[in-house]
């Protein structure tokens, strides 16, 4: 290893070309100063890569970025109070990861921010980045090419640290409210014939329409005000991050972009205050956007991610009725080695396998043909229960596992349980993708234990990537879901006990237990480098692309330019001017600003052409027969100068 590479983001690790390794010893969980009322704060930062990374969510099925439809971002809302010291992290990413969590905890050492205050939590998109997973099986099997990336990982740790620092830093006498709505006709069970065997429905139909029933509608929000109004909100809803088709090949945020954009712009008109709208998955795993049948597209996405957008901004306003300081602030973080101490209520987990049924993908995101075929179709499990993984049947079968799969040590064997009291609100954070059920049954095991709450919920895929948690009724099924749980049909069990009794610890104010961690990873390198070469920034042509059944019509700039790794792409890079009289102005519509921070202008690489590296910026959803003139501005960014485009119209 040779330690002298390691950037200075790094400052424990050993980098070589090959090799990835770093080590944490255990955070202590401080005891903090006691702060009377409530301090808030609150930042956003962008986390989009250059083209070139590879995309997590749909294993091989997966692409390469070329560039970004939406924008990824990072968003942190803050909250002190009393003895504790929070952080909400929302990533625009698969999932959260321990590695992220520990190597952020340590760079802000200097905070009192301590490391269970730090709750890592994602979107779940399908479209953004991967290797940067706290574990070998999921940098080298969430997308759709293999290995640990520290470049990305580096920069995603410093983005994060610069907005707790902000956030923290920044901080002043605040308020803040909880509580939850509903939202139906948005969301459908994609996994309604496994949903059906849980013990205790009233109803186990499973035409088409009990789909868009059989889900968890709740919608949970943090809303955070100080005294100058709405600073920033935390959503929590049951939705998969899949309402854009794997074949794109863009980084997007999927619908959580335009729930987002739509909270924010909402509370905006009616506040005249903008706030930083932050939102994660809660149990998801068998929840799917409601798109209209095979259109896994933007304009559908957009449709979902505002519809659920605007429920939450009016859940946002009546919440400004229950505006406190004096809301409790607790959390406490569990990092489970299921080597060392497997066992709780008398349950332990088997070791990791996955099921022939997630190799052939899930529903309505399926591997071509492969899903058809047993024994990769979903349901195709062992009619008798065999072994410790019962109606599994192995990837691989129990001997070829390691080799086809994975060896046992690549797979994540910390376990981390966050467990945080916002209000009288439980929120249960699990490294798993949580199918409904089991998320209401952990919720239950929460409020079984003395913690003084009235609702308790899960927020899925927090701090690491452990794959999928269903009940044991939904893993007899052996669908998609079922077939990736790793630990064993009593799974669910296990993590109902482990939060009942971190819920019950927590309430009579038993701290974490500190874990000393090790990561240590094959490399691969993905990120684009600076290659430091110059070029002249020219424009081309500009062309207007009517709309199809799928797509909303766009006008396009194409350009030359520096190679990807010479710009910036976590700053802006692009704008759209408007003609008024003699003078160019940046242009807005609906009160929105037509640019790359918003919803409908990206920026592709189109690769190198002829020696020059060549960009395209797209306007989708452009003001239709508008008289007005337009012209495309590509950004100051790097070395490079701003320049504008032709006109058109």
């Amino acid at each position: 290893m040779d330690v002298d590479r390691a950037p200075a983001s790094w400052p424990r690790a050993e980098i070589s070309e090959t090799r990835f390794r770093v080590s944490y010893p255990p955070f202590d969980d401080p005891d903090l100063p006691h702060v009377e009322g409530l301090l808030v704060g609150a930042a956003e930062v962008d986390i989009t890569p250059p083209p070139g990374m590879p995309k997590a969510g749909h294993s091989k099925n997966a692409q390469d970025g070329v560039g970004f439809r939406t924008r990824l971002k990072a968003r942190v809302v803050h909250l002190r109070t009393g003895t504790s010291s929070v952080v909400l992290v929302a990533l625009d990413l698969l999932a959260g990861s321990a590695l992220v969590q520990h190597a952020l905890a340590d760079a802000v050492r200097d905070l009192d921010v301590p490391l269970p205050g730090i709750f890592l939590a994602a979107t779940h998109t399908h479209a953004g980045p991967g290797q940067y997973s706290g574990s070998a099986f999921y940098n080298d099997w969430a997308s759709n090419r293999p290995g640990f990336d520290p470049g990305y990982t580096a920069f995603l740790v410093g983005q994060l640290e610069s907005a707790v620092r902000e956030a923290v830093t920044g901080r002043r006498t605040g308020y803040a409210a909880i509580g939850a709505t509903e939202v139906r006709g948005l969301t459908r069970n994609r996994s309604l014939g496994a949903f059906v065997r849980n013990e205790g429905l009233a109803d186990v139909r499973t035409e088409d329409q009990r789909k868009y029933v059989a889900i968890d509608p709740r919608l949970h929000l943090l809303r955070v005000d100080d005294q100058d109004g709405p600073l920033a909100s935390f959503t929590w809803f049951s939705i998969h991050g899949t309402g854009i088709s794997h074949h794109d090949a863009a980084y997007n945020a999927d619908v959580w972009a335009y729930l987002n954009g739509e909270l924010a712009d909402r509370v905006e008109e009616a506040t005249g205050t903008r706030p930083i709208s932050a939102a994660a998955v809660a149990s998801h795993g068998d929840m799917t956007p409601a798109v209209r049948p095979g259109m896994l597209v933007y304009p559908e996405a957009e449709r979902i991610g505002r519809g659920i957008g605007a429920h939450a901004a009016r859940l946002h306003d009546e919440l400004g009725d229950d505006l406190t300081g004096d809301f409790t602030v607790l959390a406490a973080l569990r990092q489970l080695d299921t080597t060392e101490d497997p066992v709780v209520d008398g349950i332990s987990l088997e070791s990791p396998r996955i099921g022939w049924a997630k190799t052939a993908g899930a529903a309505e995101n399926t591997t071509p043909l492969l899903h058809l075929i047993p024994p990769f179709k979903a349901g195709w499990g062992r009619r008798t229960p065999r072994g410790p993984h019962a109606e599994k049947r192995i990837a691989g079968t129990e001997r070829g596992h390691a080799r086809l799969v994975a060896r046992p040590e690549a797979f994540p064997t910390v376990l981390p349980i966050h467990l945080l009291q916002l209000g009288t609100v439980a929120v249960v954070g699990v490294p798993f993708e949580t199918t409904v059920e089991a998320g209401r049954r952990i919720g239950d095991a929460a409020l079984q234990s003395p913690l003084e709450v009235e609702t308790a919920f899960v927020s899925s895929l927090v701090n690491d990537h452990t794959d999928y948690l269903t009940t044991r009724e939904e893993y007899a099924a052996q669908y998609y879901e079922g077939a990736s749980v790793l630990f064993g049909p009593n799974q669910l069990a296990w993590v109902a006990g482990q939060a009942r009794k971190l819920a019950g610890d927590l309430a009579t104010g038993t701290g974490s237990t500190p874990r000393a961690r090790t990561f240590d990873f094959g490399v691969k390198h993905y990120l684009a480098r600076p290659t430091g070469l110059g070029a002249t920034r020219l424009p081309g042509a500009v062309r207007f692309v009517e709309a199809t059944s799928t797509e909303d019509a766009y006008w396009e700039q194409i350009w030359t330019d520096v190679a990807p790794g010479d710009l910036v792409w976590h700053e802006p890079l692009v704008r759209v001017d408007v003609l008024r009289g003699d003078t160019w102005e940046p242009a807005a519509y609906d009160g929105r600003r037509v640019d790359d921070q918003g919803w409908h202008l990206g920026v592709l690489s189109l690769g190198r052409k002829h020696g020059r590296y060549t960009y395209v910026a797209r306007w989708y959803a452009p003001p239709l027969g508008s008289p007005d003139q337009h012209r495309f501005v590509m950004l100051a960014n790097g070395r490079q100068p701003e320049i504008a485009g032709p006109a058109f119209d």
